[in-house]
């Protein structure tokens, strides 16, 4: 179960973090394999103030239009899985919806299956 934070910028048009949302989700499913369904996100919208980024970082300029996105999920994928991860999540936002890739930071959260409630105060994928 992956958890998606998506944090962006208010100045986009309405409904433009759900779209950001269901292309990371198309993604997420295709490189990382995540089940069907299993689609549970933060989708939260900010204040200029609110999104410190630098104005350049590793070669890298960032724009006003920064978008940081967020997933915490189980661990054990390996490298190249994720830099295609990251690849399609550049290359689908920037093609369907015309963000900069240079304006996509992503970090992935790995942690132990353990480390998960899906409801009913339980662990549903750690030991009984």
């Amino acid at each position: 179960m992956p958890l998606v934070r998506i944090d962006l910028p208010n100045h986009y048009p309405s409904g433009f973090e759900n779209q950001i949302g269901d292309l990371v989700y198309e993604v997420m499913v295709d490189s990382l394999k995540v089940p069907a369904n299993d689609k549970f996100q933060i989708l939260t919208r900010h204040t200029e103030s609110q999104l410190v980024k630098p104005a350049s970082y590793l070669g890298i300029e960032y724009s006003d239009q920064l978008i940081v996105i967020q997933i915490t999920l189980n661990e054990g994928r390996t490298t190249e899985v994720k830099k295609a991860f990251y690849a399609g999540v550049a290359n689908s936002l920037n093609a369907s919806l015309d963000i900069r890739k240079e304006d996509i930071v992503i970090s992935l959260v790995e942690v132990n299956k353990e480390n998960w409630s899906f409801g009913n105060g339980k662990m549903q994928y750690g030991p009984e």
